[in-house]
C-alpha cells in the first residue's frame, strides 16, 4: 500500500509537470525533453557500467548508440509537438494507459508469466495493456463531442484502433528492452529519482520508443 501511495503521488506530480510542458510553451517542452534525455542517459550509462565494466569498447559503443538514439528522441518529440499538441497528448495517453492497464490487470489477475526477462510481467497484464491503450480514443471522442474542438477531430476514430494497439506493443517491447538491461546489470530499478517508480527510465522506457514509432507512422500513413 505504501508503494502504491508513492506511485500515485509521483504520477500526479509527473502529470502536472507534463501538462505544463505540453500546453505552456514549445521551448519549455524542448527543455523538458533535453533534461529527461540527460537523466535517462546517465541512468542507462549506470546500467551499462555494471554490465560491461571490463569491456571498455562495448561500453563506449553502447553509450554512443544510446546518445544518438536520445538525440533522435528529442528531435522527434519536438517535431511532433510542432503539430497540434493534441496528437502528442494522444500518444502519451496511450503509453500511460498501457502502463496502467498492465500494472492493474497484472496485479489483480496475475497468472502465467509473460517472459523470463521481467518476472513481474504476466500475460494477463500484457492483455490489460492492449485493452487500456484504446481508452484515449474514447476520451478524445467524448471530448470532441462536447467541445467540437477541431484539434481532437479525426476522419474515423475506429482507424485509430490499430495505431493504439501497435504503439502499445512498442511500449511493452520498450519496457522489456530496458528490463533486459536491468536483469543483466542485476538491479531492480534504473535509479531512485522517482519514489515508487525507481528511475526516470523506469517510468518512460516505453515512451522513448513510442514517440519515434509514432513519428514514422505519421509520416507514412497520415
Amino acid at each position: 500500500m505504501n508503494n502504491l501511495s508513492q506511485r500515485t503521488i509521483t504520477s500526479v506530480i509527473l502529470l502536472f509537470i507534463l501538462s505544463i510542458s505540453l500546453f505552456l510553451n514549445k521551448y519549455i517542452w524542448l527543455f523538458g525533453l533535453i533534461i529527461c534525455s540527460l537523466v535517462i542517459f546517465i541512468e542507462f550509462n549506470n546500467l551499462t557500467k555494471k554490465i560491461w565494466k571490463k569491456e571498455k569498447s562495448t561500453l563506449t559503443s553502447a553509450n554512443i548508440l544510446s546518445l544518438l538514439f536520445l538525440i533522435i528522441f528529442i528531435f522527434v518529440g519536438y517535431e511532433i509537438y510542432s503539430k497540434p499538441p493534441s496528437g502528442l497528448l494522444f500518444i502519451i495517453l496511450i503509453c500511460i494507459f498501457s502502463d496502467t492497464g498492465g500494472y492493474l490487470v497484472g496485479n489483480l489477475i496475475g497468472g502465467k508469466k509473460l517472459t523470463k526477462i521481467s518476472p513481474k510481467k504476466t500475460i494477463s497484464g500484457s492483455v490489460g495493456s492492449f485493452i487500456f491503450s484504446l481508452f484515449p480514443i474514447l476520451i478524445f471522442w467524448i471530448y470532441f463531442q462536447n467541445t467540437q474542438d477541431s484539434n481532437f477531430r479525426t476522419d474515423s476514430y475506429l482507424k485509430l484502433i490499430p495505431v493504439c494497439l501497435f504503439l502499445c506493443l512498442i511500449c511493452q517491447l520498450g519496457d522489456l528492452f530496458i528490463s533486459y538491461f536491468k536483469r543483466k546489470a542485476n538491479v531492480n530499478d534504473t535509479g531512485s529519482i522517482l519514489p515508487g517508480h525507481g528511475g526516470l527510465l523506469d517510468r518512460i522506457d516505453g515512451v522513448i520508443f513510442v514517440l519515434p514509432a509514432a513519428y514514422i507512422i505519421n509520416k507514412i500513413f497520415f
